[in-house]
Formats: C-alpha cells, sequence, structure tokens
C-alpha cells in the first residue's frame, strides 16, 4: 500500500487503500508537517467533506488525530463543496485545510485535498514534505467528544461566510432582473443549492437534477463530461429551460448545456468569461490554460493583449500562478476555473453565476453569445478517451513514436511540458497518463468533428501498436 499524492490530492479505492487506518496515517504525517514548520506555534486546521461513502466519517477521523496533536480543528457541519472549504481556511485563518473527497472518481474511490492557508490547492513542495513523514511516527488519537472538551475540536457551518463573498462578487441585482429558467445538474454532489442561494427571490427560476443525497452517484461517475449528461441533455432538448448547469462531485468544476441540447465545457466557458472579466469586469491579468487547453483560449488571450500562461495539467499549477502573478481568469479543460480577486481556487458555483451575470450584462442568452464567440475566433472541436490500465508508468509515453506527418499535415512541434503533445498547423493530439486515476488519456482538437475523431482513433492506433 502507498499513499501518493497525485494530480490533486490523495485518491484511493475505499476499503482497499482508502481506509481509516490509512486516514489516521496521512492525517498524522500532516500533523508532523506543521508541527516541522514552527514546534512552537497553536496551528489550526479547517476539515471539511463531500457527499461521498463514509466522507463524513474520515472527515472525523482526521480531526481525532489532529486534535490529538494539540491542533486545533474547525470541522463542517455538513457535506460542502471544495471551493467553500478552501475559503474556509482562509477565513478562519487556518495553516492548513483538509478536505475530504474524491472529486470526479467513480463513486468507489474517496480522497484527501490539502488547502494551503491562502486557500490554494497544496503544491509539491507541501505534499512532497507530508509523504516524506508518512508512518514516521504512530497515528495519535482521541474522540471527538473528547477533542471538544479539551477545546481542540469546534463544529461550524461554513456556509454564510461563502454566500456572503459570492454576492459581493457578482452583480446580484443584475442577475435577478433577467427572467431566466435554470435547470442545474448537482450529479448527486455536494453543490447543494448554493446559486439559488446566493441569488435569492427573484425572476430567475430553478429545477434540479439529481441533488438527492447518494452516495453511489446512482452508479455513474461524477464527472461533467458528455457522456455523464443524458438526462440533463434531454431536458435541455425539449427547450423549456433557458441554460442547463452542472456541477462535478465537489462542485469545484462546471459544464453546460445549451437550450437545444448542446454541450459546452470549460474550453469555450473559459474564454467566454475571459472576455467577461475583461471587458465587463474591467480586471487586468493574464490567462492560464492546462498544456491540454484549447486553441480557442490562445485566440482570445491574443485578442485581448493579455499574456497567456501555460502549465501542467492540475489546478496546483495555476493556483500557484494566482499568488505569483497578475492573474485575470485561469483552468483546465476538465472543468475547474479560477478567478481575479478570489481564492487561488476553482469553483464551479462561481463560474455559474460569472456565466449568468454575462448573460445579464450582454442582454443576450448564453448559446448567442457562444454564437458569437465562434464567429469571431472560430469553432474547434475537442474529445478525449481514457485507456485503463493496470499500472500507467512515464515508459508508456517514451515508447510513443513520433510521426513526421499526423493525419496527412506535416508535425511542426512536440510539447512535452505533460505527457506527450503532437501540433500540426490546423490540430493536435496528446497522450498524457491521468494523475488522479489507472488510466492513459488522449486528447485532441480539430476544426471540425470528423478529424478530432479520426485524430483520437490515430491515437489509440500508435497505442496499441507499442
Amino acid at each position: 500500500m502507498s499513499i501518493k499524492f497525485g494530480t490533486d490530492g490523495w485518491r484511493a479505492v475505499i476499503a482497499k487503500d482508502f481506509t481509516f487506518a490509512n486516514i489516521r496515517v496521512l492525517s498524522q504525517a500532516i500533523a508532523d508537517y506543521l508541527k516541522t514548520t514552527n514546534k512552537e506555534k497553536n496551528f489550526k486546521v479547517a476539515v471539511g467533506y463531500d457527499c461521498r461513502f463514509l466522507s463524513k466519517e474520515f472527515a472525523q477521523e482526521v480531526c481525532g488525530v489532529l486534535s490529538a496533536n494539540k491542533i486545533k480543528v474547525i470541522l463542517s457541519s455538513e457535506p460542502i463543496p471544495t471551493p467553500l472549504l478552501s475559503l474556509a481556511t482562509k477565513n478562519y485563518k487556518a495553516d492548513l485545510g483538509v478536505m475530504i473527497t474524491a472529486s470526479h472518481n467513480p463513486y468507489y474511490f474517496n480522497g484527501l485535498k490539502i488547502k494551503t492557508s491562502q486557500g490554494g490547492a497544496a503544491d509539491r513542495d507541501i505534499t512532497d514534505k507530508v509523504e516524506k513523514l508518512l508512518f514516521k511516527n504512530k497515528p495519535l488519537f482521541i474522540s471527538l467528544p473528547e477533542a471538544k472538551k479539551k477545546g481542540f475540536l469546534q463544529i461550524k457551518d461554513f456556509s454564510p461566510h461563502y454566500i456572503r463573498f459570492l454576492k459581493s462578487y457578482v452583480d446580484i441585482s443584475l442577475i435577478k432582473k433577467r427572467k431566466l429558467k435554470l435547470l442545474v445538474d448537482l450529479m448527486y454532489g455536494s453543490g447543494n443549492s448554493f446559486l439559488e442561494k446566493v441569488l435569492g427571490r427573484g425572476k430567475t427560476s430553478f429545477r434540479y437534477l439529481r441533488k438527492e443525497f447518494n452516495p453511489s452517484f446512482g452508479g455513474g461517475q461524477p464527472e461533467p463530461v458528455e457522456e455523464n449528461l443524458k438526462e440533463l441533455i434531454g431536458e435541455m432538448k425539449k427547450g423549456e429551460f433557458d441554460l442547463g448547469i452542472v456541477l462535478d462531485g465537489d462542485a469545484d468544476r462546471i459544464a453546460c448545456v445549451l437550450r437545444g441540447g448542446r454541450f459546452i465545457n470549460a474550453q469555450v466557458i473559459l474564454p467566454l468569461l475571459a472576455l467577461h472579466l475583461a471587458k465587463n469586469k474591467k480586471f487586468s491579468g493574464g490567462i492560464v490554460k492546462t498544456v491540454v487547453g484549447s486553441n480557442l483560449i490562445d485566440s482570445v488571450s491574443l485578442s485581448l493583449g493579455r499574456i497567456l500562461y501555460e502549465t501542467p495539467v492540475g489546478f496546483k499549477y495555476i493556483s500557484k500562478l494566482f499568488q505569483t502573478d497578475d492573474i485575470l481568469i485561469g483552468g483546465e479543460e476538465a472543468g475547474g476555473i479560477g478567478f481575479k480577486n478570489y481564492i487561488p481556487e476553482r469553483d464551479g458555483t462561481m463560474a455559474g453565476l460569472l456565466l449568468l451575470e454575462m448573460v445579464a450584462q450582454e442582454r443576450e442568452n448564453l448559446e448567442e453569445l457562444v454564437k458569437d464567440l465562434e464567429k469571431s475566433f472560430g469553432r474547434w472541436f475537442y474529445l478525449r478517451k481514457a485507456i485503463p490500465l493496470k499500472k500507467v508508468e512515464k515508459s508508456v509515453l517514451d515508447k510513443i513514436k513520433i510521426p513526421d506527418r499526423l493525419l496527412g499535415e506535416k508535425v511542426e512541434r512536440v510539447n512535452r511540458l505533460d505527457g506527450i503533445k503532437i501540433i500540426t498547423p490546423s490540430f493536435w493530439l496528446m497522450f498524457r497518463a491521468s494523475g488522479t486515476e489507472p488510466i492513459l488519456r488522449i486528447y485532441a482538437e480539430a476544426k471540425s468533428k470528423k478529424k478530432v475523431c479520426q485524430l483520437l482513433s490515430q491515437g489509440e492506433r500508435m497505442i496499441n501498436a507499442l
């Protein structure tokens, strides 16, 4: 058994590696890490959890270990989105945040994410040090009643601070003037009804899909990708709703479905919101995308005259840039987007509110705004495919033979920032080992759906030939 942090936290199969015993080991390592930074300090940690199987109980286990190490703990009173825990970490002036979630992974996974005191994703500088402290000391533990009695544990509702901040960030009065009918798919996650709570009463109406508590996610996977949204797409095709919004399992990612049923992912949402933040809200700063980000983001960055940053996959890299540079917006292809003047964290609910603010300000529906975007910068088709592997190693990527030509076009360059990205003048194909699941991902982008499907097929043939 190994406890290893990947792209975003440590994730493992429940009852196999993700066990109470291992959570105690990891929690002790987190406590030891804090103690190594300053032995004299009275530390504080905020702890949250999502709607997954046993998430609350795993979070309580974390609290028991930290409290036994004389670290003050503030535990959420209910399942919450990851960005809510991140904001609480900053608001309560905690030294770290710990979130029990496996985000979009299948139901039989759970995970643990570490957040910095600023509310951002912990980078390798922190997680590597935590890993080195695993099994160094026997885990200490006290019960929650004892932790409360000794003054090391408080249980609080984190949501009022979160709702208050979201209300201050977007123009609520402007949104409430628009008569919008929204269909929100929560994918059985912890997104709750924060969109509605922030907007309050107004002309906007809400209906929800998959809002109930269901730790098995209905046997599916709480990832906001097109193949997981058949019910939402079906409802949107009927034309009753103006916009469909979907959040992932811990509500830090977003996707949309337009009236008529067209699926819109973060590759389109990010450049749309970049235009909104730059032109309507007059925010400064550069734009960040990961290496698997769309060429559309490049075009919008150029049109705005903003610096474009490119990072490896993983929001922790974007989070770090938010803390060191002037960044307008940054996001990853899977739906996680972060914003200027916020914590260095992605937030699906915030992204949804900004889309509604943009729709209200522009006085157009989102499908019209998407058409305007594609008229100005062209339409790109983006797809990805996962190939299950028992063990994904870098050696798999090393064996891939880079062709001189790809589907008849000359290969201009190869980007090895994170995986292998083969780039031609008009499309690209990429291979990357997942940092959260035992799979190899193939990504492709082109100006036609036919071409992007051909690229994925070619990529699969290249893998099968190894």
